[in-house]
């Protein structure tokens, strides 16, 4: 019986790709993104702080630092302009986010705000910045890092949760539009990952990750052609499953086991 064909090509040769990582000074993104230099990518790095983008760049040779907030439409159009403007862009990696736990009964709009504009807005920002780059190119990656949080409710995810659903829908549609013409689409839902956004949460994290452990993980997953890279296995698997109970089994379930 035939394999069934990859859903995106197989990137594993990083040697001289352009790379621009959103979200690269701490965790997951900064993780990566060493991750891709050491693999000889030639990596910009963005986020809002730029004393930890320009240490990024003095450890990393070659690195460029190049400070953004996503928020900021215009800001990001410019930034992709000068990204764009140094050559083919290969891979794009929106890995910005925002976390606090939050329930129904202590909401803050302002926070919930926060969380929608910089993780869904900010990759619309991106996205609306380099897609036109791409199409021109005829080719490149984008990848999108979203949760398994964005899989169904969950407690103390009121705010994070849908903000990463959306995120997820949004990659599918992507690839869908995208893959047509030439350009490559990834999502990346990652479990517990010890970043400093997780550093706040009072409960248990099964299966916690390191950051450098959540970018070995993306990295096989790009290579191997993935649209979806999940991980941890022995937790997302699980996830996944829950995901297809029917609903009052799941709140059942979730509701006991989160108690």
């Amino acid at each position: 019986m035939p394999l069934l064909p990859r859903l995106n090509p197989p990137l594993a040769d990083w040697h001289g790709k352009s790379v621009w990582i959103i979200g690269a000074s701490t965790g997951i993104g900064r993780a990566t993104a060493s991750a891709l230099h050491r693999a000889g990518a030639r990596v910009t790095v963005s986020a809002r702080k730029t004393a930890s983008l320009e240490a990024f760049a003095s450890q990393h040779p070659g690195s460029v630092a190049l400070p953004l907030d996503a928020t900021d439409a215009a800001a990001t159009l410019r930034a992709a302009s000068q990204v764009i403007d140094q050559g083919q862009l290969d891979c794009v990696i929106y890995c910005a986010g925002h976390y606090q736990a939050m329930r129904a009964d202590a909401i803050s709009l302002d926070d919930m705000q926060r969380h929608l504009q910089v993780n869904y807005v900010g990759a619309w920002n991106l996205l609306a910045a380099v897609i036109p780059a791409l199409l021109a190119q005829g080719g490149g990656h984008i990848s999108l890092v979203g949760s398994v949080a964005g899989y169904r409710g969950l407690p103390n995810s009121l705010a994070y949760g849908p903000t990463k659903a959306a995120l997820i829908n949004l990659a599918e549609n992507l690839y869908l539009d995208l893959k047509p013409r030439g350009i490559a689409v990834s999502l990346v839902n990652p479990g517990f990952v010890e970043t400093p956004l997780t550093a706040g949460n009072a409960f248990e994290m099964p299966a916690l990750l390191t950051p450098d452990q959540a970018a070995t993980a993306m990295l096989r997953g790009w290579a191997r052609g993935d649209f979806e890279i999940h991980f941890p296995k022995r937790f997302t698997l699980w996830l996944k499953l829950l995901r297809r109970l029917p609903d009052r089994l799941y709140f059942a379930l979730v509701s006991r086991v989160t108690q």
